[in-house]
């Protein structure tokens, strides 16, 4: 009866410390990504709050949506300078 050898080689230090760099890289450029994605989409509805304004579609009484928008469009512009 013969046993196989299953046993793998552990990685170095180094070799975790570069493992770990790229990760984390791949997850900041998956978050910037999304982060843009949402401007876009702040940005739009911003548009559109506008737009709809002017055309008097909306009241006085729900400025409030377009303060939420702003509101997120310039935190996410805040987390951009970090």
């Amino acid at each position: 009866m013969t046993i196989e050898n299953t046993n793998t080689r552990s990685l170095s230090n180094e070799e975790k410390k570069e493992m770990l760099m790229i990760l984390q890289a791949e997850q900041a450029e998956g978050i910037d990504k999304s982060k843009e994605n949402y401007r876009k989409i702040a940005q739009a509805c911003i548009s559109q709050w506008v737009r709809d304004f002017k055309a008097g579609n909306i009241k006085v009484s729900t400025v409030e949506d377009l303060k939420k928008l702003i509101e997120l469009d310039i935190d996410l512009q805040k987390h951009d300078d970090i």
